[in-house]
């Protein structure tokens, strides 16, 4: 994390100097006429997307919530290490990672063969795979995200923080103007305000306000998809048990009883545990079964037979049915036409599924995270409104992805062993397929298609272990000015700026001449460069693609080499020069960039990747018009 760069300012560094003219706050404040962004929901999608729009004064944002105040207990808890990655650019990875409790193993217990009645431990599988992320798979309190999320809000330049008490009760597009053609009606949910409505127009709308999603209804969207018919329970607990693997996660199957997981929480004390309950009728609902938490306790005891549970406090519990659903579009763009976006829809509103695979909130995230800085470009004019088309085409295949996958595996989890399995003879298939799942379930298994904003594979071999239409896979480096070991993907951050890492070839230092210098000097200099032809007059270089430098000779080699001004250029409004851009490869052992993701050393490359950390595309040094043509294709 870098500041000072406008000058000094004690304090805590992560609050950014607020901007001048921002909204009033507070019970008795009113809401304003116009917007520019309107998202409803303050459920993980929504205040992801919020976190990132409050960076930029320039947009105003609104963040509506039906609920008076922040959750305090329940909901979702699993973070996968993509997005943990996510978090590392939103400068809170660290936080999480020391309050949070870590999944190192996942445990399968099944019948035993001797004894049916009694479950055995029958597998054990590394959760998170060596080298798929710098990243671990964490649980944490969804509350408690939140609250990470707001405090990144409220120390925005914006100050942003949500509207509590307020729900969507209309809304409607006026497609024959572009001047805040959305309009919101809203109305008081707390009976402070005696159930008034106020109308708010925005120029765009953003539902992340759940599977009963007011917005995706009132742009004529409908979920469609299936139940499975089971009726599930979900606690948190704190109690005292002898199943010896209560600090791990845990698959557990019996042989007649059903099956449960176990997912420790943090704090070294609260667990988590989802429990089957009884098979519904079509159209039943598990509402109507009137379940208890002491039904799910009851059914924990009988399938962990021979260990059992003491309960000594619930701390939150739900009873709901499985189900998995899409919606058939992601924005409200009909059909047939060629109309840009004005309405979207994220997480829970557009898709649904079973929590087996902990990606519920991971994908709901992953949306706003896609569709923020794609706002961000169009509301400042940096990219036209066609650019948010892109939302629905590269969201709505990840999310049909996630349905038929958490489908299959739930299948996987509810059917019974084999005769081969419970004998020993066969590996589980339930941990065959979780082995199988582990990139999907670490959120890394997502690929964008070939488009604009994705190029085709025609250098994919200089850069083999950066595929294209991936998120970039960092690795480690040393930071030439200060020594520094770090992971090379850490620079990045959520601010909606693109990167280029420039991956210098065998022997060259950035000298005259070389590969390096030239392609940092038409980037600084040639008016067909992005760098140039993309930023406004009295920006920074590097406002709107950040470049960065890797090279092959260790910290000591290359400590006294002549970088060219792009790789140290002055920035903000004293003209400071910054230094942290020129790496080097790691020389305390922790691991060769250039081998570990496949990376030509003959020639190097550049690696272009979008501001939400996926591969866009892979070029040689000399790719001066192919670099040109790319961003002229995605920028204004």
């Amino acid at each position: 994390m870098q500041f000072y760069k406008d000058g000094f300012r004690g304090g805590n560094p992560d609050v950014k100097q607020a901007a001048p003219n921002r909204r009033n706050r507070g019970i008795n404040e009113p809401l304003p006429d116009q917007v520019d962004v309107l998202i409803a929901g303050t459920g993980p999608a929504g205040l992801c997307l919020a976190a990132q729009l409050a960076q930029f004064p320039g947009i105003e944002t609104m963040i509506v919530e039906r609920m008076p105040s922040n959750i305090v207990k329940g909901k979702a808890d699993g973070i996968n290490t993509r997005t943990m990655e996510m978090f590392q650019a939103f400068g809170f990875a660290e936080k999480v990672k020391r309050e949070t409790c870590w999944v190192n193993q996942t445990n399968f217990w099944m019948p035993d063969p001797a004894n049916p009645q009694h479950i055995q431990r029958v597998g054990r599988v590394q959760d998170v795979a060596d080298d798929s992320s710098e990243m671990p798979h964490i649980l944490i309190n969804q509350a408690r995200l939140h609250e990470l999320f707001l405090e990144v809000m409220k120390n925005s330049p914006s100050r942003l923080e949500p509207d509590y008490g307020w729900e969507i009760v209309g809304l409607a597009v006026d497609p024959s103007t572009d001047d805040h053609p959305v309009t919101v009606t809203l109305k008081d949910a707390s009976g402070v305000n005696w159930w008034a409505t106020r109308t708010v127009r925005a120029n765009y709308v953003v539902g992340c306000d759940g599977a009963h999603s007011a917005v995706r209804k009132a742009i004529g969207g409908t979920l469609h998809g299936d139940a499975a018919h089971q009726a599930w329970g979900v606690m948190d607990i704190l109690a005292n048990t002898d199943f010896p693997d209560v600090r791990q996660k845990c698959l557990i199957s019996s042989a007649s009883e059903g099956n449960v997981l176990i997912l420790p929480r943090e704090g070294g004390y609260v667990f988590r545990m989802y429990v089957e309950l009884d098979k519904l009728k079509d159209g039943e609902k598990a509402a109507s079964r009137k379940f208890t938490q002491d039904d799910m306790i009851a059914a924990a005891n009988r399938i962990l037979r021979p260990y059992s549970i003491d309960v000594k406090e619930v701390v939150w519990w739900s009873i709901y049915d499985i189900g998995h659903s899409l919606t058939d579009r992601f924005d409200d763009v009909p059909e047939g036409t060629d109309r840009n976006p004005r309405v979207f829809t994220a997480g829970d509103a557009c898709h649904t599924h079973s929590p087996k695979a902990g990606q519920g909130m991971n994908v709901s995230m992953q949306d706003t995270f896609n569709l923020g800085w794609k706002l961000v470009h169009v509301l400042q004019g940096r990219a036209p409104a066609s650019l948010l088309r892109s939302y629905s085409r590269e969201r709505l295949a990840e999310a049909r992805r996630l349905v038929e996958t958490d489908h299959a595996w739930s299948r996987v989890m509810s059917a019974p062993t084999t005769q081969a399995e419970r004998e020993g003879f066969e590996e589980p298939r339930i941990v065959r397929q979780f082995k199988a799942n582990l990139e999907f379930t670490g959120g890394n298994a997502v690929l964008y298609e070939t488009s604009a904003l994705i190029a085709p594979g025609t250098h994919q071999a200089l850069a083999r272990g950066e595929a294209i239409g991936r998120r970039f896979h960092s690795a480690p480096v040393v930071r030439l000015a200060d020594a520094r070991q770090m992971q090379l993907g850490h620079v990045a951050q959520a601010d909606t700026r693109w990167r280029i890492y420039l991956f210098a070839g065998h022997a060259d230092n950035a000298s005259p001449g070389s590969a390096i210098h030239q392609l940092a000097h038409w980037l600084e200099t040639d008016p067909l460069s992005p760098l140039v032809r993309h930023a406004r007059q009295g920006e920074d270089i590097d406002a709107v693609i950040d470049v960065r430098a890797v090279f092959q000779q260790t910290f000591d080699q290359l400590v006294d080499a002549p970088m060219p001004s792009l790789l140290k250029p002055m920035t903000g409004k004293l003209g400071l020069q910054d230094h942290e851009k020129v790496f080097c490869v790691d020389h305390k052992g922790a691991g060769d960039i250039f081998d570990m993701r496949g990376i030509q050393r003959e020639k190097g490359c550049m690696i272009v990747v979008r501001p939400d950390q996926y591969t866009a595309n892979v070029l040689p040094l000399d790719g001066f018009e192919e670099l040109s043509a790319f961003f002229a294709g995605v920028l204004n």
